[in-house]
């Protein structure tokens, strides 16, 4: 199993889930002595560590060869995500943008490429996305988190279709407010906050069924359902009054 966003929060958690169950992984990040830490403390063996950015698409793409060279992969999570307030009229801000764009979205793509055709060879296998509840409906100064959480449903959508008949499922998983160094500075309400080890276990839950979309915690899958259906008028009006996410360099 290879793992992006592996050196904390939810690609963690998803790790020490599936080292328990027996799997092999392959563990992405960006911190060496993160992931290192991670695997020492893992059952099982032949766990192997990649220390790099996810919008690097060669040292990616490197490392999903290495992996593919020590045996098959029956999974692949694409759990690398960044989040920060952004602001489309700071200048400043557009470089922000594109980090999250490029990690969220353009990344998740560059690491499910190289899995494709040899699940496709085996005739199964899962591609796993973390996306979020933020993908529903825009949030205030969370333009650029928002549209690659958006982008993340659509994009996994297509692919879970382009697959159909060839074995290789694709399931989205969406956390609504999970414990996490991502959410530690959020300072606004977080409803339904669950902690990370029990959203993972839900989560690989999910994987296992087969599911082609899920949000955890359930609870926030029935407001997701409520948000599409506000007018947008209501939902101006409410989310306009909503604390925003620090900016890059902000504090809370």
């Amino acid at each position: 199993m290879f793992i992006t966003g592996a050196s904390s929060g939810i690609g963690a958690a998803l790790a020490r889930r599936y080292a328990a169950r027996g799997a092999a992984l392959g563990l992405v990040g960006r911190r060496r002595d993160a992931l290192q830490a991670l695997c020492d403390c893992l059952p099982g063996q032949g766990h192997r560590i990649y220390a790099l950015d996810v919008r690097d698409r060669a040292a990616l793409h490197a490392a999903a060869r290495d992996f593919l060279a020590h045996g098959p992969v029956d999974a692949v999570i694409a759990s690398a995500g960044i989040s920060a307030g952004t602001l489309t009229e700071a200048p400043e801000d557009h470089a922000v943008f594109e980090a999250i764009l490029d990690t969220n979205v353009l990344a998740m793509a560059a690491t499910f490429a190289p899995f494709v055709a040899p699940l496709r060879a085996r005739g199964r296998g899962t591609l796993v996305g973390i996306g979020s509840v933020a993908g529903v409906r825009g949030l205030p100064g969370a333009g650029a988190y928002s549209a690659s959480k958006a982008a993340v449903r659509a994009y996994c959508e297509s692919l879970r279709v382009e697959l159909r008949g060839s074995g290789v499922r694709v399931v989205t998983i969406a956390p609504g407010f999970i414990a996490t160094p991502m959410t530690a500075r959020n300072p606004y309400r977080m409803p339904f906050l669950m902690p990370v080890e029990r959203f993972a276990e839900r989560a690989v839950r999910a994987i296992d069924a087969g599911v082609s979309y899920r949000v955890i915690p359930w609870p926030m899958a029935w407001v997701a359902r409520l948000l599409r259906l506000v007018p947008d008028a209501l939902y101006d009006r409410a989310a306009a009054r909503r604390k925003r996410k620090p900016r890059m360099g902000e504090r809370p």
